[in-house]
This record gives C-alpha cells, sequence and structure tokens, in this order.
C-alpha cells in the first residue's frame, strides 16, 4: 500500500504548529541583575490563551499517528510477525533520537552543575528542554497497546473510541467535582487515545464512509467545547496556564476531549482539497522533508530559543518593550525569523547524527519473532516513567542532575535494543525453505 500523502502532511503539520506555538508565546526579560527570566505570555496578558485554539494541534499527531500504526501491524501481522517485534522496531524509531538528544542535554547539565552555574537558571533551562516531553510517555503507551487496541477495533469499530470518550468524561467528573488528581492520569491514555482509536477508524474507513459524519464530528465537538468553556469550569486555554484551579491539559479535561473530537472532523473535511495539493510535486517536495525530519524539530526546537537568548538578551542587544505590547508583537516577526534561521542550522548540523541513528536502528531492531520478550516490556516500563519524569520536573530539578531519570532512560532504551540478540530464528517459513545464510 502507498503512503498516505496526506497523513505524512498532518504530522508535519502538528510538529510546526506545535515549534511555532512554542515560540510564539516565549518571552524573556533581562533583569537588571543580569539575569533571564521568562514570564508566562498566557497569564500575563489573559487574550492570548485563545491563540491556543489554533496551535493546540496535537489531537492530529496522534489521530495520524494511529492511522500509521494501524496499517503497519495490520501489515507486520498478516507478515506472521509478533506484537514484540512490531513494537520494538517502533519504540527504537522514538526511543533512539529522544535518548540521544537526553544525553547531549543531561551532559551539559552536569557541565554546567559542576562549573556552578545558578541553580535557578539551570532549572529554567532544563524545564525549557524537556517542556515537550509530555508527548513522548503517552505514544510510547498507546504503541505499546496498538496489537489490543486495533483487535478491539477490528471487532467493535467506533465503539471503542465512544467507550473510552465516555470513561474519560468520568474520570473528569471525578477530577473536577471530587478533586481526585491521579485518576486524571487515565486521561492523557484515554483522551489521546481517542484520537489514535480514530485514525484506525479513519483508515479502514468508518469515518468517510458518510458525508455528514466529518459535518457531526467538527460541529458537535465545536459547540461542545463552547458549552463547557461558557458553561462549565473549563478555561478556553488548549495548554496550561499558571493560577487556573482547572487545565484542558494537566490532565486532559472533557473540553479536550471535545476539541479532538471537533478537530478530527475538521481534518477529514480538509483531506480532499489538501490531497489535491499534495498532488503536486513542488508542493510535496517542501512538505515530505519537514516530515521527515519532524522527530528532530520536536525534540531540538527549543535550542535555537537558548541561544537568542545568551546571544541578544544576556548581552543586552535585544529590544524589550511592554510584554504583550504592540512593539513587542511587531518584534515576533524577526524573533520567529531568526529561531527558524538558526534551527535550520541545528537540523544540518545533526544530519551526521541522525544518519547514525537510522544505521543504528537497523542494526538494533528485533525481528519478527522473539525468544524471550520480557526484556522489552521492562525497557519500555523503565523508559516510560523515566520519560514521564523528565517530563513533569525537567533536565535540572532543583538545578541538580536528574540521576534517577537518566539512569532510567538509558537503561531501558539499552533494554529494548538487547531484544534484536534474543530474537529467535523465524518459523513460519514454508516446509523446506532454507534460512538465510544456511544451506
Amino acid at each position: 500500500m502507498s503512503r498516505d500523502r496526506y497523513v505524512d502532511f498532518l504530522r508535519a503539520w502538528a510538529i510546526v504548529l506545535v515549534v511555532l506555538g512554542h515560540w510564539l508565546i516565549t518571552a524573556l526579560v533581562r533583569e537588571p541583575g543580569g539575569q533571564i527570566t521568562a514570564p508566562e505570555l498566557l497569564a500575563v496578558v489573559p487574550w492570548t490563551q485563545w491563540l491556543t485554539l489554533a496551535f493546540q494541534i496535537m489531537p492530529l499527531f496522534f489521530l495520524a499517528g494511529g492511522h500509521a500504526a494501524g496499517g503497519s501491524w495490520s501489515r507486520a501481522r498478516a507478515a506472521g510477525g509478533k506484537a514484540a517485534g512490531w513494537l520494538g522496531r517502533r519504540a527504537l524509531r522514538l526511543l533512539l533520537p529522544v535518548g540521544a538528544y537526553s544525553g547531549l542535554v543531561l551532559l551539559a547539565v552536569g557541565v554546567c552543575s559542576a562549573a556552578g552555574v545558578d541553580a535557578d537558571t539551570l532549572a529554567l533551562v532544563g524545564w525549557a528542554m524537556a517542556m515537550q516531553f509530555w508527548f513522548l510517555p503517552v505514544y510510547l503507551l498507546l504503541s505499546a497497546l496498538t496489537p489490543l487496541l486495533y483487535a478491539a477495533h477490528r471487532r467493535w469499530g467506533l465503539l471503542v473510541p465512544s467507550a473510552a470518550g465516555a470513561v474519560a468524561l468520568a474520570v473528569d467528573v471525578l477530577v473536577v467535582t471530587a478533586h481526585v488528581p491521579y485518576a486524571g492520569l487515565l486521561n492523557y491514555v484515554l483522551v489521546w487515545g481517542v484520537a489514535y482509536q480514530l485514525g484506525f477508524c479513519w483508515r479502514d474507513g468508518l469515518l468517510t464512509g458518510r458525508r455528514l459524519v466529518p459535518f457531526a464530528m467538527a460541529a458537535g465537538g465545536g459547540v461542545a467545547f463552547a458549552a463547557l468553556v461558557a458553561l462549565g469550569p473549563f478555561p478556553v486555554s488548549l495548554i496550561l496556564v499558571t493560577g487556573q484551579t482547572t487545565s484542558n491539559t494537566n490532565p486532559p479535561s472533557a473540553a479536550m476531549l471535545a476539541w479532538v473530537v471537533a478537530q478530527v472532523g475538521l481534518c477529514l473535511l480538509a483531506a480532499p482539497p489538501v490531497r489535491r495539493l499534495l498532488d503536486r510535486e513542488p508542493v510535496w517536495r517542501v512538505v515530505r522533508p519537514v516530515g521527515a525530519a519532524s522527530m528532530t524539530l520536536y525534540l531540538w526546537h527549543m535550542l535555537p530559543v537558548l541561544a537568542v537568548a545568551a546571544a541578544f538578551y544576556l548581552t543586552g542587544l535585544a529590544p524589550e518593550p511592554g510584554l504583550g505590547s504592540a512593539a513587542w508583537w511587531g518584534l515576533r516577526v524577526p524573533w520567529l525569523l531568526i529561531l527558524g534561521v538558526v534551527l535550520a542550522g541545528v537540523v544540518s548540523a545533526l544530519g551526521p547524527l541522525e544518519r547514525g541513528l537510522v544505521v543504528l536502528h537497523e542494526r538494533t531492531s528485533p525481528d519478527a519473532g522473539l525468544r524471550r520478550a520480557w526484556p522489552l516490556w521492562l525497557g519500555l516500563a523503565m523508559s516510560v516513567a523515566a520519560l514521564a519524569r523528565l517530563a513533569v520536573q525537567g533536565f535540572a530539578p532543583d538545578g541538580r542532575f536528574p540521576v534517577l531519570p537518566a539512569v532510567g532512560l538509558a537503561s531501558g532504551t539499552a533494554l529494548v535494543m538487547l531484544t534484536r540478540w534474543t530474537a529467535a530464528p523465524r518459523l513460519d517459513r514454508p516446509s523446506g525453505a532454507r534460512a538465510p545464510g544456511r544451506v
């Protein structure tokens, strides 16, 4: 089956908007003492919370991920592959670049800590470099559950995301009314899992067989979101804002679930004209490399902010009009352009590392059959726990080196890589067939 260009476009579009959104709302201020602070634009200028409606695009990333995973798992299963082997390859595709990124950042944290860099500054930088990590443990969990989720999809179809959404609503009631915060952890998998499961449904034609379905999703989800914001306890902001007692993302709320449904509906409505546009080779030649570099862009996009902060703010060269003023917004244009140029340079410089990771992936990815799968599952559990902790605390909590998350991520990734050497010879060859390299 040929790749769906629209699915690749959605991943690229989601990453680009995440990067631009983070850059747009990042505000830097040089204090009289010379230290750099980062006031929270969404809290200081409340109307900017409406901008998150345009930049909270992660539902589409999970939707595209579900679409791609459903097709990949179907093909692997048809070829006789096992869940552990399939998952190992997909997990390493994420863990290897994340491990390389984390290793380099942790090395810098260790050097800066030993050099006596101010703890508060180090903690802020460590948080900025890990702010995007919340997505990784959720995506790894959904990937691990894909064989079960896809089996449920094949049996019950749209009832699966409907049931997951209903449970997510019940969980959110507990969080908002009974103040049971830990129950909300389930909604990271349930709400984003709805988008992931809808990717299965989209791929198998359950969302596009009737023309009214995308309209109903877009309109129904949009109306539900507006009602929950206007009449309920939920803020309009689709990312966490300091001082708000109820958040739409921490954990994902009923309003975020409504936004997922609305955004998926809009995505389906936009598919035909965008596909026609992507069929034009000049357009596709622009989109394809962005999609190919999506993980690099996602992981490294805050490094240019630190570089520009050091070059222009620490030196006092950057003009600093009032936060949210007309002059401040006018300076967002050169700010975004400079960050884009720096990020392009970072991506170019990382080319040899990216190519090395591709080779490493091919040399360490497990085969279809595994003699023992326990290293994979243990490694995934350790990696998910380590990434979740880094997402919450950053790379330098309280200015300290995060020993346990660093060891957990390194050990977890190594265990997943070790599954290649626990792989058994393929047993699904026809009778009389020869194993490769054997007589």
